[in-house]
């Protein structure tokens, strides 16, 4: 059974064993959110696509402003759960642990969980997944890697790359174990000999093979134990983290559709009104008030309402968490559950797939695609096939970073690692930058231009 003592711990990633912190004005969770903040990869976050890309029409919510509501959501949750864990656990004092802690872990690792998301969203994980699959330039490489590591480029998982990037020496994050665990969903790797598809934490992969000792590294800290040789159980506040990510995106991606009109107001309201249960009063939306106010305080009445729903299951299923027996999304066993599946079907129909979703979707496949060909084809020819690198080939590996391991590669070379660098560089595009790197590229556009 998982302990709360080693799993709220305060040692950092990278730090030798008994490395006693200095902080004293800020807790290492504290730090940990302001490192995030800070960072670059967190920027990036304002210009990648949340549902609807590139958006042209009123205000609607990105990454970035995603990650801060999520985060936002997530602090909540974990204070109310750190006050229920005190009382428990009167002991965690000796620690010093304060609820506040544990809220700010929460909060830490829900500000990470799209760090990892490439441009275009979902549909940009599906391109690069796509061009290792289906793609010659992709697949030329399958004969050079092994079968593990094919896994990986095949099936591209933003979880996955964003537990790479916090772990990198690349953004020196150095966060705590506490807040990469919290951070971490689906604690397992690409391949495995089985997966059981009623744990939720198996839905995904949350590391890259290459990245295997880091997470046992985290594990062993914390004491987090296996459910197979192959994953771990959860660490119970990644519960939180993914009930404050469900809590948002339903509600909030509702709220972005109804502002640009893809849902009516009237259902919108139909729809939050059984989450509110005795709080909604429809007297109060005929108030002189304009629908974007009463959509918003009707949003916050429903997360609210969620995250005490959410804090309740918590408290009654966390030493099961610790034991590994409670494998679900919180959401899911609820009181508001069949209201937020019914949330979900309505997007699902109206948002997710309207037409200027989808067609920036199919765009976004395109560029992506384009990218990862006329790089990957270079790199190619110079290491793998050398007699057909050419001029354009040498232009095209120009443009990448300063950084970008250009040597020591040839045909008796394992190229997972250099293949690892190029996704970084795609997936950490922003929306804009791909695409306008991508006519370039292309010839559709120049400099200046």
């Amino acid at each position: 059974m998982m302990k709360w003592e080693r799993l709220l711990s305060r040692g950092r990633f990278g730090d030798s064993p008994g490395f006693i912190p200095t902080q004293v004005a800020r807790s290492e969770f504290e730090v940990d959110y302001d490192r995030i903040i800070f960072s670059s990869p967190f920027r990036n976050l304002q210009d990648k696509t949340q549902v609807f890309p590139l958006p042209e029409q009123a205000f609607v919510h990105t990454r970035l402003t995603h990650s801060l509501e999520v985060s936002s959501v997530g602090r909540s949750l974990g204070k109310s759960a750190g006050e229920m864990l005190l009382e428990k656990y009167p002991q965690l004092t000796k620690t010093g642990i304060t609820p506040f802690e544990i809220g700010a872990i929460v909060a830490a690792a829900a500000l990470t969980h799209d760090i990892g998301n490439p441009p275009f969203g979902h549909a940009g994980e599906e391109a690069i997944s796509d061009f290792f699959k289906f793609h010659p330039a992709g697949k030329c490489w399958e004969s050079h890697v092994r079968t593990e590591q094919l896994a990986d480029l095949q099936n591209f998982e933003g979880n996955a790359q964003g537990f790479r990037m916090l772990v990198s020496k690349q953004f020196g994050l150095k966060l705590t174990y506490a807040t990469l665990a919290a951070f971490t969903k689906y604690p397992r790797p690409s391949m495995i000999a089985q997966r059981d598809i009623a744990r939720r934490s198996q839905k995904k992969y949350g590391f890259f093979i290459n990245q295997i000792a880091d997470f046992e590294q985290m594990g062993a800290v914390l004491g987090m134990e296996k459910s197979s040789p192959e994953c771990w159980f959860r660490h119970p506040l990644a519960f939180l983290v993914e009930a404050a990510d469900d809590i948002c995106y339903s509600i909030i991606d509702l709220e972005d559709g109804c502002t640009l009109g893809l849902v009516g107001f009237e259902e919108t309201v139909k729809l939050l009104a059984p989450i509110l249960k005795d709080k909604f009063d429809p007297k109060k939306l005929k108030e002189p008030r304009t629908e974007a106010q009463n959509l918003g305080a009707l949003r916050a009445l429903a997360i609210g309402e969620l995250i005490g729903e959410c804090v309740d299951v918590f408290a009654n299923y966390e030493e099961s968490m610790c034991k590994g027996n409670f494998d679900k999304a919180l959401t899911d066993i609820i009181p508001s559950a069949k209201a937020l599946q019914k949330i979900t079907d309505v997007s699902i129909q109206k948002i997710y797939r309207s037409k200027i979703v989808l067609e920036k979707e199919a765009a976004g496949f395109q560029v992506l695609e384009g990218l990862l060909e006329v790089f990957s084809k270079a790199l190619y020819h110079q290491f793998y096939d050398p007699e057909k690198f050419s001029g354009q080939d040498k232009s095209i590996l120009r443009l990448l970073p300063e950084d970008f391991p250009l040597k020591g590669w040839g045909a008796e070379v394992n190229p997972y690692p250099l293949l690892r660098s190029l996704v970084d560089f795609i997936s950490g595009m922003t929306d804009k930058y791909a695409l306008n790197l991508y006519r370039r590229v292309k010839g559709i556009s120049f400099p200046g231009s």
